[in-house]
């Protein structure tokens, strides 16, 4: 719509002021301040020097104790560095990079001395607590039932042979040599009468 103004207004430069003088003019086209050509040079002058030695001295004791910001840093300029050819870091350089990559340290790191005997300890713990619940809740269960007999269990068998039960494979089959029903100690009172009950 501006553009259109100087065309149906009077060519008189009185009546164009300076705010419409303003917004006539071409626009400039503005760079942003970090153009992506003046990041890559800073990236590639960091890039360009290596880290110091005093920075990347005994990596191995201090990086689980450094504040994460610092370690952050000192990967970025690390990654930045490995942009370039290999063989241009130096021995430091490599190291650290290989042992922040790889290092015991963090999910990698190794247990503390002595975990494994207090995990074993804290296992028997358990299975001896589990036992004496167990012991405790037997001691006041009641007693096996009289059924629970070598000669009512042979009874048992006797009168699944009269009614003929799984004739095929079961006792009742010819040549059958297994125990049947058996499966408790005989009793030391022998068989139980019917008054027991």
């Amino acid at each position: 719509m501006l553009r259109s103004l100087p065309r149906a207004a009077p060519s008189s430069s009185s009546f164009r002021s300076p705010s419409i003088r303003t917004a006539l003019r071409p626009a400039k086209a503005s760079l942003p301040i970090c153009t992506a050509d003046t990041r890559h040079q800073q990236t590639r002058s960091v890039a360009d020097h290596a880290i110091s030695n005093p920075t990347l001295a005994q990596i191995e004791k201090r990086w689980e104790g450094m504040p994460p910001q610092e370690q952050a840093d000192l990967w970025m300029a690390l990654r930045d560095r490995m942009k370039n050819d290999w063989h241009e870091l130096t021995l430091n350089e490599r190291k650290a990079a290989y042992w922040i990559a790889f290092g015991p340290h963090g999910p990698r790191s190794m247990p503390p001395p002595g975990e494994n005997w207090w995990v074993f300890k804290m296992t028997m713990l358990g299975v001896g607590i589990s036992f004496v619940i167990f012991a405790l809740i037997r001691t006041q269960a009641r007693p096996a039932p009289k059924t629970m007999n070598a000669q009512y269990q042979e009874m048992t068998n006797e009168y699944l042979k009269n009614q003929k039960t799984e004739p095929i494979s079961g006792v009742s089959s010819e040549g059958y040599t297994g125990k049947g029903m058996v499966q408790s100690k005989p009793r030391k009172g022998g068989l139980p009468n019917d008054d027991d009950e």
